[in-house]
């Protein structure tokens, strides 16, 4: 598949009273078209704040370290000003947020606010606007998007609410779509009309997907590939069903342990002790060692590198030294 995003070394930074905090650091990944990567982890692991750097959005305090790449296509990003960044938001790149209440303008109609980034990327007139927002409405599953395109966000649903969220992100036909746990607030009927909407209008327009998630079970029924993040770095990437399956960092399989099974009535749920370190709590060697049930001497003290599974699944754990180790050693006698 042809890449899309190309994101590598990633640090992000907050100026705070005690110094520079990194909430995230020297993340690398990639997203290609048509692809849907799924990323995974604790609340406070990076996820939300890693997305939101993509899009130019971080707080005021917040900012990309230097040595920090991220290109879209042909365009690198993290050289560009904000005013060319607006050029971007909502034309060739675009952000379904967690809570549409929250990210919708109470005081403004849903049309006029579908209107707008068709006003600002595609220069249509008010005619033309209003007539794609009809369209758009009706596109995401709305009924009576006529009568819909007038009202306020109060007077519709938290499912309609999120529709109308995806048809803005979808106005100008993005192609990468960052979706921040979209489905959260959300009933699990509504919650798998919305995924069977995303991964339609993927398929349709051929975007490269970021999903931000801690549910496991979406994660299985709509990624392509996924990274799991814990206390602001890359732990694991890998293909969906290679992550599922065969599971190598401790913390995805301890994620993967916490999620119910129904067909299995001797399931017992599991769970990771202890929580998650501070951004500014200095923690030698591994940072997921005070939690892991397999940390060694070495995972204490030394922070491990990314190692190779195979040639599209990658682990940053010493026990994968070990087992690269141990499949030479197979493989030669």
């Amino acid at each position: 598949m042809e890449q899309l995003l190309d994101v590598q070394n990633l640090k992000i930074q907050f100026r705070t009273g005690e110094g520079k905090l990194s909430p995230v650091r020297d993340i690398s990944f990639q997203v290609h078209k048509g692809e849907t990567l799924c990323i995974v982890g604790e609340s406070g692991c990076g996820k939300s704040i890693t997305s939101l750097s993509l899009m130019g959005l971080l707080p005021a305090n917040g900012e990309i370290a230097e040595e920090s790449f991220i290109k879209l296509d042909s365009d690198e990003l993290t050289g560009k000003s904000q005013d060319e960044l607006r050029k971007l938001r909502g034309n060739r790149m675009s952000m379904i947020f967690q809570e549409p209440m929250t990210a919708l303008n109470p005081v403004f109609t849903v049309g006029y606010q579908l209107r707008e980034p068709l006003y600002i990327h595609q220069k249509l007139s008010r005619k033309e606007a209003n007539q794609k927002a009809v369209e758009l409405l009706d596109k995401v599953g709305i009924p009576d998007p006529k009568k819909r395109v007038k009202q306020y966000p109060h007077e519709l649903s938290g499912g309609m609410r999120q529709r109308v969220m995806i048809a803005m992100a979808l106005a100008c036909k993005p192609s990468l779509l960052i979706a921040d746990e979209p489905t959260t607030a959300l009933d699990v009927t509504i919650q798998a009309q919305i995924l069977d909407l995303i991964e339609d209008l993927k398929q349709e327009m051929d975007m490269g997907i970021i999903f931000v998630t801690h549910d496991m079970g979406v994660v299985a029924e709509i990624a392509d590939r996924v990274m799991v993040m814990y206390a602001g770095e890359v732990v694991e990437i890998g293909e969906v069903e290679e992550i599922f399956n065969h599971p190598k960092h401790p913390y995805t399989q301890g994620l993967l342990a916490s999620v119910p099974n129904v067909e299995d009535d001797e399931h017992t749920l599991e769970s990771i002790p202890g929580t998650l370190p501070n951004v500014n709590e200095k923690i030698e060697g591994c940072r997921f060692h005070p939690r892991c049930p397999l940390a060694t001497e070495q995972c204490r003290k030394q922070a491990p590198p990314i190692f190779h599974v195979n040639e599209n699944h990658t682990s940053k754990c010493w026990l994968q030294e070990e087992a690269n180790i141990n499949d030479k050693s197979t493989t030669t006698s």
